[in-house]
């Protein structure tokens, strides 16, 4: 396939070197700025953020309890299934 787009190209070795060159980078440029950001949303690892609210039973310090629903300004109110 090399061997055709070389005999394809017109002139002597030099500028067919540099078509070469400028086809490769113009390839390049389309899948760079086209093909991967399409395919992108559709790949596996975009998924790699992991949601831990609501785990380990207490809201970090200012946030609101999901289970209560009152705000805990300075992270110490325990609760969930450890509480007393």
């Amino acid at each position: 396939m090399y061997g055709l787009i070389w005999r394809i190209l017109p002139g002597p070795w030099a500028s067919k070197f540099i078509m070469l060159v400028g086809l490769l980078a113009g390839a390049a440029a389309l899948l760079w700025f086209f093909a991967f950001p399409a395919l992108s949303p559709h790949m596996p690892f975009n998924d790699g953020a992991v949601d831990m609210s609501g785990v380990g039973g207490e809201a970090p310090a200012g946030e609101t309890d999901p289970a209560t629903g009152e705000a805990d300004p300075e992270g110490t109110e325990v609760s969930g299934e450890g509480a007393d």
